[in-house]
């Protein structure tokens, strides 16, 4: 058995980060473990830009992006093992892997950061009725064969759901030659960020339907036919409004869910919400000593904020590491109410945090002319106006430990959308 001080699961842009951050932080036993052949995750297979606005100030793709954190991982001597599958965690921190050099071996961790990423909903969680012939893909996995295998998975292609990986797919296939004929939304609103719709679909005078959804799909060997139909308030199809698209593809964007099986085994309480682990504003879960960020928390819509969000986990562990466990540290909940769907983190200790932390959330639904009001206590705070919200769009809130030292005794702090 070996020991080490950190161990990060997952050497991708969250991994990478926290791996940084830990070193600079004054940790020098650190390892990373990586599943696939080589380190950067899912920016590998991002060869678009858009990468790197908050963090670089200059627009980078995906593996350009990953290659700045990759190069200081290696000017840093921070040692990390690919191709290797961690199997388990405990809650004492003892992590088993494999690998075909080492076999099955097991690492005493002081530490553990959990950045194991996310994974695509598959068609089988969606209930579509229809044959189940070649020709159906993730966006996820339709991207992996085009940017990196150099395989395109089809010529006349359907993709359902607007996740941003949907959309993002629907300009990259037509780029390829492709003829993308609809993008159908079961929502009433798009899951992926704006620009993305305008640069992705728009552009490119792709249709994007809203409250549409797949109800049938022909073809026994490849697809060679996709219905699509207009669903209720009850996402019920609505009888008379189908539309028939002959295509030999259809791309599934329908969400991403955070990785948690490690995280579940090993013990860590999960949200039922956004799926990832439960921390506080040092992003440490329920067990002492085992941290979390980046997709695998909550699902991110810039990396930029995975890459700030890993930073600060990495800073946290360093921390846990040299002091150990904050004993009878007082937590305040935050409540997410009135449209605000979770918050990370959903706990702030007033006393151990540091002088301000960002709080980062998702709302339920499209709000136009609106603000986020913070409370602590039944007392307001702040109330920040915002033109329009959307689920596909991360918000965020900045609290301030003098504040909420100042607040006297609270018992919780709420964030809400109410009427600007």
């Amino acid at each position: 058995m070996k020991n080490y001080d950190l161990v990060i699961i997952g050497g991708g842009p969250a991994g990478l980060a926290a791996a940084i951050s830990a070193k600079e932080s004054g940790i020098d036993s650190i390892l990373i473990l990586e599943r696939d052949k080589e380190l950067g995750g899912i920016l590998n297979q991002c060869i678009h830009n858009g990468f790197g606005l908050h963090t670089f100030n200059e627009e980078l793709t995906g593996p350009e992006y990953a290659a700045r954190f990759i190069d200081r991982v290696l000017e840093l001597g921070i040692e990390y093992k690919l191709n290797t599958m961690v199997m388990d965690i405990t809650k004492d921190k003892k992590v088993t892997a494999m690998n075909r050099e080492d076999g099955l071996f097991s690492i005493d961790a002081k530490s553990v950061i959990l950045a194991m990423g996310c994974r695509e909903r598959p068609r089988g969680a969606l209930n579509i009725p229809g044959y189940r012939p070649a020709g159906i893909y993730s966006a996820g996995t339709a991207q992996r064969l085009v940017n990196i295998e150099g395989y395109m998975p089809g010529r006349k292609v359907v993709i359902l759901g607007s996740g941003d990986i949907g959309l993002i797919m629907a300009r990259r296939m037509t780029l390829e030659g492709a003829e993308v004929k609809v993008v159908a939304e079961i929502m009433p609103y798009s899951g992926g960020l704006k620009r993305n719709i305008v640069q992705c679909l728009d552009d490119f005078n792709i249709p994007l339907k809203l409250s549409h959804t797949v109800v049938d799909i022909e073809g026994k060997d490849r697809v060679s036919a996709v219905t699509i139909a207009k669903v209720d308030e009850h996402m019920k199809p609505i009888p008379g409004t189908e539309e028939r698209y002959e295509c030999d593809t259809l791309l599934l964007s329908v969400g991403l869910l955070p990785e948690n099986e490690l995280s579940r085994q090993s013990g860590v309480e999960l949200s039922p919400i956004h799926r990832g682990p439960i921390v506080n504003d040092s992003l440490e879960t329920s067990v002492p000593g085992i941290f979390a960020c980046g997709n695998v928390l909550h699902v991110h819509d810039l990396v930029d904020f995975v890459s700030k969000e890993a930073s600060q986990a990495g800073k946290s562990a360093a921390l846990y590491i040299k002091n150990g466990e904050k004993e009878n540290s007082i937590s305040l909940p935050i409540n997410a109410v009135d449209g605000v769907r979770y918050t990370v983190p959903e706990f702030i200790r007033p006393n151990d945090m540091e002088e301000s932390v960002t709080v980062r959330f998702r709302v339920g639904g499209v709000f136009k002319k609106c603000a986020i009001a913070t409370y602590f206590g039944d007392t307001l705070v702040s109330k920040k106006k915002r033109p329009i919200m959307a689920p596909g769009e991360m918000e965020q809130v900045v609290i301030k430990k003098s504040d909420l030292l100042n607040a006297g005794d609270i018992k919780d702090i709420t964030i809400k959308i109410e009427e600007a």
